[in-house]
């Protein structure tokens, strides 16, 4: 009989909360991103990228109302700035799932906000991390014959991804003195004004069919809306640096959901490669000294 009461039980379930909640947002995340690749036959990847950035913005207005916000002009200058490089994170992120797994991809993107981490390091030990990401890299890219025959523009589209990622940090930054929700909301819809002229020039008026509709609302709630809102809870509950390490799983993930969901096999290059790079940011994190130990995602980030 279990010694537990249910007094004793009701701290350790609302400890447990935060955890849960980031464990549900990385699943939910990346079983968003493998069933928006069901939508690719039908609109392409930068349809997709419309559906899911467009649906998300017009959700965002619709519980933000960021119109009743006091934004500035340089506000809004610096929204602008966050949202066009939120926009073209996803687009390069879904162009190139196109090509290459999932898994893979995110590893190659994880390397944005990772250098980032990294850009200040001083301690000699942090030299050892960019080694453990620069191999990640060489063995998942096609450099020089190096790579396991994925797909060269696949992979461009995967690093601008991970480039626009560390600008969106950079830039999300900036705005992070202004109300949360408000801030994504307004961010969210410069995204979309930046992404959906891309997914309407190529997928045209399929984008305004019913059933696509339907799955890009699906894809918009599983992708972004229930993610950004399970990273709230997550982000009051668990400290920043336990934060970034568990985060740091992300690509391995990202993997498991493309074999289990897609049925994108990896090989074991390929597996060693998302390990490394793992390891470079759960060791970027741990080694991060006192107060620089930001998580290397900030929320509503994922691409």
């Amino acid at each position: 009989m279990s010694s537990l009461t249910p007094s004793s039980r009701a701290p350790r379930l609302a400890a447990a909360v935060p955890y849960l909640a980031l464990l549900g947002a990385i699943i939910s995340l990346t079983a968003g991103t493998s069933f928006a690749k069901s939508l690719y036959p039908m609109v392409g990847p930068a349809g997709t990228s419309a559906l899911r950035v467009g649906l998300s913005a017009l959700m965002l207005l619709a519980v933000w109302r960021p119109w009743r916000a006091r934004f500035t002009r340089s506000d809004l200058k610096a929204l602008a700035l966050y949202g066009v490089v939120m926009g073209f994170m996803n687009l390069s992120f879904y162009m190139s799932l196109n090509t290459i797994p999932l898994g893979v991809a995110l590893a190659i993107e994880f390397t944005g906000p990772l250098a980032v981490a990294l850009f200040n390091a001083r301690r000699l030990i942090h030299v050892v991390w960019v080694g453990f990401a620069v191999l990640g890299l060489v063995l998942l890219l096609p450099l020089d014959g190096a790579g396991e025959a994925l797909d060269p523009l696949g992979c461009a589209f995967a690093a601008m991804a991970a480039f626009c990622w560390a600008l969106y940090i950079v830039f999300g930054k900036r705005v992070s003195h202004l109300p949360s929700g408000p801030t994504v909301a307004v961010g969210m819809s410069a995204a979309a004004l930046t992404v959906v002229p891309f997914g309407a020039a190529t997928a045209g008026f399929s984008l305004l069919s019913p059933s696509i509709l339907g799955l890009g609302l699906i894809v918009a709630l599983v992708s972004s809306a229930l993610p950004y809102t399970l990273d709230m809870v997550a982000l009051r509950g668990i400290p920043k640096r336990t934060f970034g390490v568990l985060l740091s799983g992300d690509p391995a993930v990202g993997a498991l959901a493309g074999l289990w969901v897609l049925g994108e096999h990896l090989s074991t290059l390929q597996w060693l490669a998302i390990a490394a790079v793992i390891t470079a940011s759960v060791g970027a994190v741990l080694t991060s000294p006192p107060g620089e130990d930001q998580p290397l995602q900030e929320p509503g980030a994922p691409a």
